[in-house]
């Protein structure tokens, strides 16, 4: 039974990762480099607290202080400056935008003749795959 519980808080612990994971792909030069150090091992690598620890020959204690200090370092960055959020917003223009021209596309076959549209597309698909 405590097996399954923590496989829940593990699952229900998934978007967290990620969304932290990408608070310090966004603001992680603004933390120390220890902090930084130690939210990559544990967020973006996998590590555990026991294993942070041993690595950098400290308590799991301290790394788990170190997360969750750095963490609510990421997410004020984030409240103050809203670089992911305004990043999610144009990732998801032109995904609606790329919609569109594919619906066109489908729509009117002969726009799909057109030299502008399609480096339009072809622009478009560019900039979502470097995303």
């Amino acid at each position: 039974m405590k097996d399954n519980i923590k496989a829940d808080a593990a699952v229900a612990e998934e978007p967290r990762f990620f969304e932290v994971s990408m608070l310090l792909d966004f603001y992680g030069q603004l933390l120390t480099a220890r902090q930084y150090e130690i939210l990559d091992l544990y967020y973006n690598n996998d590590y555990s607290l026991a294993e942070i620890a041993e690595e950098l020959g400290i308590s799991r204690q301290g790394v788990h202080d170190s997360i969750r200090k750095g963490r609510a370092a990421l997410e004020a960055y984030e409240a103050r400056l809203g670089l992911v959020e305004r990043f999610r917003e144009q990732e998801e223009s032109m995904r609606k935008a790329l919609a569109c021209l594919n619906r066109v596309e489908r729509e009117v076959p002969q726009a799909a003749e057109n030299k502008s549209f399609q480096e339009a597309v072809k622009v478009l698909g560019k900039v979502m795959d470097s995303l």
